[in-house]
C-alpha cells in the first residue's frame, strides 16, 4: 500500500477554514476491496491504535516536557476515553484529543491550548482510485497563538512528517484486515 504527501483535500471540513492556519499538510492512502463497509467510528478508533511504538514513546516524553510549561497532556481530561470505548461522537475525548466534528465520512479530531490549536481530520472517501479502492486522507491543521507554539512546534514538525504516514498504513491495514 502506497501513502502519499497530497494536497489538503478540499472535500474535508477544515478546507473551510484553511487559510486561517499557520500549518497544514495531508496523506492519502488506498484502501482495498471491502471498504463500503467500514464507517467513520471504526476509522476513528483505528486511529487511536495505529500509532507506532516508537510513537508512543515519544508522546509520553512530550507529555512529561510539556506538562512543565503548564501545556495539555491529555491527563488533565474528565473522564478520560480508552479507544475501546470510545464511540467517535461530537465532544467526546482520548487523551489531548477531542471530537470536533463528525459526519458519514469525516471526523475531526483535535484540541485548542494557549500556545496552539491543532485538528486532525480523517477523511474516508469511497471508490477514488477505481473500482475497489477508496482512500483515507489524514489532514493536520496547526494554529499558533504565540511564540511558544512557534517554537513548541519546531522540533514536533519533522517526527509529525514521519508518523503520520506510519499511523495511516497501520490504520489502513488494520481495517483491512477486518474485511468480512
Amino acid at each position: 500500500m502506497k501513502i502519499k504527501k497530497i494536497e489538503f483535500p478540499a472535500k474535508s471540513i477544515l478546507a473551510q477554514g484553511k487559510e486561517e492556519f499557520d500549518y497544514a499538510d495531508s496523506f492519502v492512502g488506498g484502501l482495498v476491496g471491502n471498504g463500503q463497509n467500514f464507517n467513520i467510528t471504526q476509522i476513528g478508533k483505528a486511529f487511536f491504535t495505529s500509532g507506532p511504538k516508537w510513537g508512543k514513546k515519544m508522546f509520553a516524553f512530550r507529555n512529561k516536557v510539556v506538562k512543565l510549561f503548564g501545556l495539555k497532556t491529555g491527563a488533565e481530561t474528565v473522564p478520560v476515553k480508552d479507544s475501546d470505548s470510545f464511540t467517535c461522537e461530537v465532544g467526546e475525548r482520548v487523551g489531548i484529543f477531542k471530537v470536533f466534528d463528525k459526519t458519514s465520512n469525516e471526523i475531526i479530531l483535535g484540541e485548542d491550548d494557549k500556545h496552539l490549536d491543532f485538528r486532525v481530520s480523517l477523511l474516508f472517501d469511497k471508490n477514488q482510485g477505481g473500482q475497489d479502492e477508496n482512500s483515507l486522507t489524514i489532514s493536520t491543521a496547526v494554529k499558533f497563538h504565540n511564540w511558544l507554539g512557534v517554537l513548541y512546534f519546531l522540533p514536533v514538525r519533522p517526527f509529525h512528517k514521519l508518523i503520520v504516514p506510519v499511523m495511516l498504513k497501520n490504520i489502513i491495514g488494520q481495517l483491512e484486515s477486518t474485511k468480512q
